[in-house]
């Protein structure tokens, strides 16, 4: 495991690394002085600390190049304003750390973190998948369907469409039924939209994009999506 530390002032950037140290020997710690340098970095990062506010390249600007390179990156921001937090969601920020660092915050964020690597590694490498399944009538044609496979669904007019990983069905129900039995792994981001968390690469208080489309967020719904998120990644 390699974890990535990025802040312009050297004290928060060997505080980081020494706690990181203490915590665990055997990780990696790679230290960076600004965003130019981080975005040169070529090598896999599974783990970033990232300061915020830096000369030249700020952290937002650093964390939005390196989504586009890198979907899968723990990102974790280190700032001197907490106001900061929900810009930092926007970029799927996994937490956030403010200055002067709390050592017990951090060890707690750290460990989530790891744990999160830790899982999905496991999860990638293991073959099984969810066997939830439900059960719908698609045209005339009785069809079971897995929950964890729909990326998103919506509903117009009574018609639910499922846009699945790999396939789409349509029937006739209510949103509401399909996001009471899917479970706290998706969100109804808009009276038309319930997604799969699992499935979301980007988003900010507009739209969301997954892996399969983008969808409209409800300005109302917004932040509690990004709680509801933020849960979501810590636990997985």
């Amino acid at each position: 495991m390699t974890v990535g530390i990025c802040d312009d002032e050297r004290e928060i950037r060997t505080y980081i690394a020494e706690k990181i140290r203490l915590y665990d020997a055997e990780i990696d710690t790679v230290l960076f002085e600004g965003g130019e340098e981080l975005l040169s970095y070529s090598d896999k990062l599974d783990i970033l600390f990232l300061d915020i506010q830096m000369s030249g390249i700020d952290g937002m600007k650093t964390a939005e190049k390196l989504r586009q390179k890198d979907e899968s990156l723990i990102i974790i921001f280190v700032t001197a304003l907490e106001e900061y937090v929900y810009k930092a969601f926007d970029v799927g920020a996994f937490n956030y750390l403010v200055k002067p660092i709390d050592k017990v915050k951090f060890y707690e964020v750290l460990n989530k973190a790891v744990a999160n690597v830790n899982n999905k590694q496991e999860n990638e490498t293991s073959a099984g998948k969810s066997d939830r399944v439900m059960l719908i009538n698609s045209h005339g044609i009785h069809t079971n369907v897995r929950i964890d496979d729909i990326v998103y669904a919506e509903v117009l007019n009574r018609k639910v469409t499922l846009h699945m990983t790999d396939d789409t069905y349509e029937y006739y129900g209510k949103l509401s039924d399909l996001e009471a039995l899917a479970g706290d792994s998706f969100f109804r981001v808009h009276r038309a939209y319930l997604i799969n968390m699992k499935y979301v690469r980007s988003y900010n208080g507009d739209s969301i994009r997954l892996t399969k489309g983008s969808v409209q967020m409800s300005k109302a719904k917004y932040k509690d999506f990004v709680k509801a998120f933020l849960r979501y990644t810590v636990k997985e």
